[in-house]
This record gives structure tokens, C-alpha cells and sequence, in this order.
């Protein structure tokens, strides 16, 4: 991350620094962002999260912190869930309670519910995950052709705010619109920023009810397969390494990884017919 925001050149007079970041696919978010210290303890505890969320995303913050406990920490609940909101990972299970929103947000009913998907560009979906470096960690956003798997653009960024998940819709739109875009509930996606250029472009904006596992399935999955086939093999050392490891993975993933599920063509086969 830090070689990212070496490339921009903020007295350069022909691009502005908003250009220059989408050109990079650097958020504005990351470029001004100063890291703080994180605890190594905590540090190591969040990779353990994460690497047990990734197994068994249907475990609450109580089973997460009985997990932890059997590898060795002596950690108490509240520590967990505070530093699972961090992450932003919530258990996918159906909840008593409806989602809160945040101030000001508008939350869209689920849409895909008993719809069948025929082909690409019918629906796209998004979601966020918690990508570990050895000193540190990222947030990585991508959207993706439900139909086709296609991981259409992608951004990491060092905060949860909803600027680099706007960075990447505002490059996806260029590919084009589609009938459904479906999220979760979190605060990135309900916000105006997000939300008005899917209505301005007619779009149908879908969100999941909140917990809910099989939603959005298909960047579940997604997730499951950065993590095991790149992010945990890799064990980057610095965010300029996650952005070039998975801009390596999501090209792999996208042209020459096979889909049982798609007759074994591999995602931009199926979202280019």
C-alpha cells in the first residue's frame, strides 16, 4: 500500500489526485490514512478470528471465543466481539432483531429471494472481508457477476469507510448496469454514496436480511476461495504485496479457474457469452 501512495503525485497539474488513485485502484481513504500500532497480541488473535470466521462463519462471538480459548488464549467474549466488529465479521445466522441502520441510511428489502439467475449481468453483489498482513491488516471489497462468478473490480483500503467501496461501483458502472445489485446491510453500502449511483443508473438495489448465510452466497464462496487458494498461502508482508497478490489471484481466478458449477468454463467464459 505504502509503493500505491508513492505513485501519486499531488502536484502534478493534468491529473487530479482522484484520477490518479482510480487509475491505480487506490482509494482516497488509503492514500491519506496513517496506520496505527496495533497490539501483536491482538494482532495474532484477529488473524486466528479471521482464519476460524473463514470455517465456520456460523459461529456467534460466545463459540468464537470458547475457539480461541482452545488454541491458547485466555480471552474473554467482550474482548472477541469488539475485535470482530473491527474485522467486520458478524455470524451469518438468522437473528431475532432486524438490522439498525446506520443514521440517515435507507435499508432496501432482499430481492432474490425464489428468483432464478439465467445469465450474467442479471445481478451483481458485493460484499467486504478482513485481508491479514504479518504486521497489520486490509479491508478488501469486490464486486461480482452473481450468474458468472465474475469478479468485475475490486479495492483494498486500510479504514471500513465507504469511500473505497464507492471507488470500486464507480468503476464497475463503467462495465455497464445491472437488473439487481444485492449487499449486505452494512453502513458501506447503505450509504447515499453507494446507493444513488445504482439509482440514478435504475438500478434494483437488494440487501440481505442481516445474519442471513445463504443471501449472498456466491461472494461467500468467493471469500472462502481468496482466502485458502491465495491470502493465507501468500502471508504478505506489507499492502503492496496483498494488492499485487490478489490482482494476480483475481486475473487467475477470473480467466483460468474453472467452475464445476459452471460445466468447469471458468468465470469470464460464461460472463462474456
Amino acid at each position: 500500500m505504502d509503493t500505491l501512495r508513492s505513485m501519486v503525485d499531488s502536484g502534478l497539474s493534468t491529473i487530479t489526485v482522484v484520477r490518479q488513485c482510480e487509475l491505480i485502484g487506490l482509494s482516497r481513504a488509503s492514500l491519506y490514512y496513517q496506520p496505527k500500532p496495533i497490539n501483536p497480541e491482538n494482532l495474532e488473535l484477529m488473524h486466528l478470528l479471521d482464519q476460524q470466521y473463514t470455517e465456520t462463519p456460523f459461529y456467534g462471538y460466545r463459540r468464537m471465543t470458547d475457539a480461541m480459548k482452545e488454541k491458547g488464549f485466555e480471552v474473554n467474549a467482550k474482548r472477541v466481539r469488539r475485535l470482530l466488529r473491527e474485522m467486520g465479521l458478524e455470524a451469518v445466522y438468522p437473528k431475532p432483531r432486524t438490522t439498525i441502520p446506520a443514521p440517515g441510511h435507507k435499508v432496501f428489502p432482499y430481492l432474490l429471494r425464489g428468483v432464478t439467475v439465467s445469465k450474467p449481468g442479471e445481478v451483481w453483489c458485493s460484499d467486504i472481508t478482513y485481508i491479514r498482513l504479518r504486521q497489520g491488516f486490509l479491508y478488501l471489497v469486490a464486486i461480482m457477476d452473481w450468474f458468472s462468478r465474475y469478479v468485475l473490480t475490486w479495492e483494498l483500503s486500510n479504514t471500513l469507510d465507504a469511500e473505497f467501496c464507492v471507488s470500486a461501483l464507480t468503476r464497475a458502472l463503467r462495465m455497464g448496469t445491472p437488473g439487481i445489485f444485492n449487499t449486505d446491510q452494512g453502513c458501506q453500502f447503505t450509504s447515499a454514496g453507494f446507493t444513488q449511483p445504482l439509482l440514478d443508473a435504475g438500478v434494483n438495489i437488494s440487501m440481505d436480511g442481516r445474519g442471513r448465510a445463504l443471501d449472498n452466497v456466491f461472494i461467500e464462496r468467493l471469500w472462502r476461495s481468496v482466502k485458502y487458494e491465495e491470502v493465507y498461502l501468500a502471508d504478505y508482508d506489507s499492502g503492496a504485496a496483498a494488492w499485487l497478490g490478489l490482482q494476480r489471484y483475481f486475473e487467475f481466478y477470473n480467466v483460468k479457474r474453472p467452475h464445476k458449477s459452471l460445466g468447469k468454463r471458468t468465470p469470464k467464459e460464461v460472463y462474456l457469452n
